[in-house]
């Protein structure tokens, strides 16, 4: 129900949580989560609810699936275009983790957007932390985490050499 939506996302605004929406389609959608204190759009299913999205100062999120894939499983907007249009801030794992890295690289071998590879990785480490206020993470930095990965890639695909988390190696 509506009032127990906006308790719980006034609960979150107190406690500074980020809230995300999910497959917001038009307008109006985008105006109601930006009205209920949403931080990030994710997985809008269209152009405009993105573009919506940006303009209300929400971070777009949308699958690394969909990048691997060349497209959505459902039909909604593909990520790379939204990538080709400036429109895409993160990219998350919904059902296969592997495809983070493997996407990462994709968006910077695309030549239909602008994204460097520092870019392309900041969609999947610097850009989520800050959507997720977790400044102490997501970036080579001092007074940072030190969370690492050692990665290479093979023909299309990445492959994790190793992981440091905390600044200690674990794989």
């Amino acid at each position: 129900s509506q009032p127990n939506r906006l308790k719980i996302a006034a609960m979150c605004r107190d406690r500074n949580i980020a809230l995300a929406s999910h497959d917001d389609a038009t307008h109006d959608h985008v105006r109601e989560s930006h009205q209920l204190g949403i931080a990030i759009a994710e997985f809008p299913t269209t152009f405009e609810a993105a573009e919506a999205s940006r303009k209300h100062g929400m971070s777009v999120l949308m699958g690394a699936p969909n990048i691997v894939r060349g497209g959505s499983h459902s039909g909604n907007v593909a990520a790379s275009r939204l990538a080709s249009l400036g429109l895409l801030d993160i990219l998350s794992s919904d059902y296969y983790p592997a495809s983070l890295l493997d996407a990462a690289f994709r968006v910077a071998d695309n030549e239909d957007n602008s994204f460097t590879l520092p870019q392309a990785i900041r969609l999947v480490t610097k850009n989520p932390a800050s959507a997720l206020n977790l400044h102490d993470r997501g970036e080579i930095a001092e007074g940072k985490r030190a969370d690492l990965v050692l990665a290479h890639r093979k023909g299309e695909h990445s492959h994790i050499d190793h992981v440091w988390r905390q600044g200690k190696r674990v794989f």
